[in-house]
């Protein structure tokens, strides 16, 4: 391994922790042949729901010199978002990584400052970050940097972490001594996630039914209409869902954020059923115009509320 190679990937992790990032792994940028693969039977079976787009830019998906044009390295980058606070009783729950300001945002910003720090120490390389903003497998990339092995929930879980964290990507031309991967994941026996499902989204082999999974149908659905068999099956979830992360184990070990931006909207927090049945759509973009709630529209989210089986019960009453 040449000198160089480890001394800049050494460089790259110590301006990933500057930046906040709690940890940094790094892959050679290879064609995920494998991945490519699995994505494939799993669109096959149709379990990306309404969400055609995975259907598109399948090589950018799984070959990242489509991206970056002479790619050498995939560097992954993790950032935590386990909340301080927690929502009020009674209150519809909103997943975690939602609580505060919108993390495309302030990942994004994070990026660009950790590729100018990169070209000032190691000079005019080429690179491109990502979060949620690109066809690009993350979750892939960071189990192949050592950062931690892919859940049967389908979420990456980290040792040390848990999963209540933002993977972010960075793409680039530079060549840095590879991570090694986990030899094994750690999810043994343990199937709470699965059993914990109240759709039963969590399928053998680490599959997953997006098309009946909560956070699925309370952000990536456009139909007004949910299906007759998960009609009051979410569990008082009205944006995401965390269940599957909340029995898991590994997130014993789980920290608050350190990063104010991921502070939680007071409204959030407090807003009841009530709170939520009565907002208009004017209040709706005014309180959430810099949170990621906004993605699902206030018509997303009455409908959202109206799968709730005490909205439908207080609908009756009335």
């Amino acid at each position: 391994m040449p000198l160089n190679m480890n001394k800049n990937a050494h460089l790259v992790k110590t301006i990933a922790e500057q930046l906040g990032f709690d940890q940094c792994g790094i892959a050679k940028a290879v064609r995920l042949d494998d991945d490519a693969r699995r994505l494939e039977k799993w669109l096959n079976k149709g379990f990306h729901g309404e969400m055609a787009y995975m259907e598109n830019h399948f090589e950018l998906r799984v070959d990242p010199s489509k991206l970056v044009p002479g790619a050498k390295s995939v560097i992954t980058l993790l950032y935590n978002y386990f909340p301080k606070q927690k929502q009020e009783e009674g209150s519809p729950n909103i997943a975690k990584y939602a609580f505060g300001k919108d993390y495309h945002e302030v990942i994004r910003e994070k990026l660009h400052s950790f590729l100018f720090l990169l070209r000032e120490s190691l000079g005019e390389i080429q690179g491109r970050g990502f979060v949620d903003s690109a066809p690009v497998l993350e979750r892939a990339w960071a189990e192949r940097s050592g950062l931690g092995w892919i859940g049967k929930n389908g979420n990456l879980i980290n040792t040390k972490k848990g999963s209540f964290f933002f993977i972010a990507t960075l793409i680039s031309d530079i060549e840095l001594e590879a991570d090694t991967p986990l030899k094994q994941d750690y999810c043994g026996t343990c199937n709470r996630c699965v059993e914990a499902c109240p759709t039963n989204a969590i399928l053998p082999e680490k599959a997953l039914d997006a098309s009946k999974c909560i956070s699925y149908f309370t952000i990536e659905m456009k139909s007004m209409e949910l299906k007759d068999e998960l009609k009051n099956k979410t569990a008082d979830w009205i944006f995401g869902c965390d269940i599957c992360q909340d029995v898991c184990p590994w997130n014993r070990f789980s920290k608050p954020t350190k990063e104010k931006n991921f502070d939680a909207i007071e409204e959030v927090l407090s807003f009841s059923f009530d709170d939520w049945k009565s907002l208009n759509k004017e209040s709706f973009k005014i309180i959430f115009k810099d949170s990621a709630i906004k993605r699902t529209k206030w018509e997303g989210m009455m409908r959202n509320i109206s799968y709730h089986s005490k909205s439908l019960i207080k609908e009756d009453e009335s």
